[in-house]
């Protein structure tokens, strides 16, 4: 295995690679960018080491953006969008002098160019960095393979286009045995509705998992047996040794807090949040949406869901899904819900079985270009979920 640099040590080389700019890395200390990209795959010696490190911090920016292509406007994650700023991967902004590119990277968050020194320009630095590192690790472990970089752009995404007319959605139970592979969703057609008995985390071939969180957006520890803390655990990038390097969800969703100035505070129930799948997108899942949907009570120990908050999260989700869809260039049409609410919000199943349904039939009207996969470890659970859907 290729040696790895350290977290502080390529922190300090891309602190001077923004001020100096990709032109400028033959004159930067660069060791462990070197490190990281012959780990990486991306580069075999110094015949093509610039070449590989420059493709390496695009590969690191796309993967702060959900690994999907980053544009400059306000469909893609300010942090990417900010990195690609400060360093010079925008193409307009390769030849740029630090300070105007510093001046750009500000206006993506909206202060000032001196606020985003002393704050948001050191998430940049340190989020990049971890980028960089992960994806060294992931080849040099051999959980993935580098991919070469794609063009950064900055074209304006594309105008959103009208919903279908609407179809019938309808539901099925298939039974999942113990030791049956994950399951998929490739049998569930646009515009339906299909229940199967199995833990979300090993759902594959569905592009989108919606997760339960707490209104402050703080996902369940790795070892609870929640939807939130399943997905988390799932999620995570791991060594060889099976160590937790990167806990992608819960790292992903403190950058979206501190970003809009959250961190710390509630979100308003039915707020939904993406994140990327990290290692769930070796299942086929490309995105992890994470609806805040219990506030806490009594000190923190308990939780409260309203009901009504359910039908509110699978709009945001679907609305939030065609955004992604449209605008960042991804061609998804599958979402699974679990039965959110359920657990330890306390709702009964009954409950949260009508609202979902309700809300999700509510959708496919809108547009049935959709297969929706609702999920429930608990054979029962599956059938009031049927007994629901067939409901007038």
């Amino acid at each position: 295995m290729c040696p790895l640099p350290s977290h502080e040590s390529l922190v300090a080389e891309l602190r001077e690679l923004r001020r100096r700019g990709l032109p400028g890395l033959r004159h930067c200390t660069r060791d462990a960018l070197r490190e990281a990209a012959v780990a990486a795959g991306l580069c075999g010696g110094p015949d093509d080491e610039q070449t590989g490190i420059e493709e390496l911090l695009g590969a690191a920016v796309r993967r702060l953006a959900g690994g999907h292509p980053v544009r400059d406007d306000d469909s893609c994650d300010p942090l990417a969008r900010a990195a690609a700023h400060s360093f010079g991967i925008f193409a307009a902004r390769r030849g740029v002098p630090g300070t105007d590119r510093r001046k750009a990277a500000a206006g993506v968050y909206g202060v000032t160019t001196e606020r985003f020194r002393k704050s948001q320009e050191h998430d940049v630095v340190a989020e990049l960095a971890a980028a960089v590192l992960a994806i060294a690790r992931e080849a040099a472990a051999g959980t993935t393979a580098a991919h070469r970089a794609e063009p950064v752009t900055e074209l304006a995404a594309p105008a959103a286009t009208a919903p279908s007319a609407h179809a019938a959605p309808s539901a099925g139970v298939p039974s999942r045995r113990p030791g049956a592979r994950p399951v998929t969703a490739a049998a569930a057609p646009a515009g339906r509705i299909t229940v199967r008995v199995c833990p979300i985390e090993e759902v594959r071939d569905v592009d989108i998992l919606v997760s339960s969180e707490n209104t402050y957006l703080e996902m369940s520890k790795t070892f609870r047996p929640t939807v939130s803390g399943a997905l988390r655990r799932a999620a995570a990038l791991r060594d060889a040794a099976g160590e937790i390097v990167d806990d992608v969800l819960s790292r992903e969703l403190g950058v979206w807090l501190r970003t809009h100035g959250r961190a710390g505070r509630p979100v308003r129930p039915g707020t939904v949040v993406a994140t990327s799948s990290g290692a769930l997108a070796a299942q086929g899942v490309r995105r992890v949406h994470h609806a805040a949907i219990a506030t806490p009570v009594g000190g923190g120990d308990r939780y409260h869901v309203s009901p009504a908050v359910l039908g509110e999260v699978v709009r945001a989700s679907f609305e939030l899904a065609r955004h992604e869809s449209e605008f960042l260039s991804l061609p998804m049409s599958s979402i699974c819900f679990p039965l959110l609410g359920a657990g330890r919000g306390g709702l009964p199943v009954e409950t949260v079985a009508r609202r979902l349904l309700d809300a999700i039939r509510a959708e496919l009207r809108r547009d049935p270009s959709w297969a929706v996969l609702l999920v429930t470890p608990e054979e029962s659970h599956a059938r009031l979920l049927t007994a629901a859907s067939s409901a007038p």
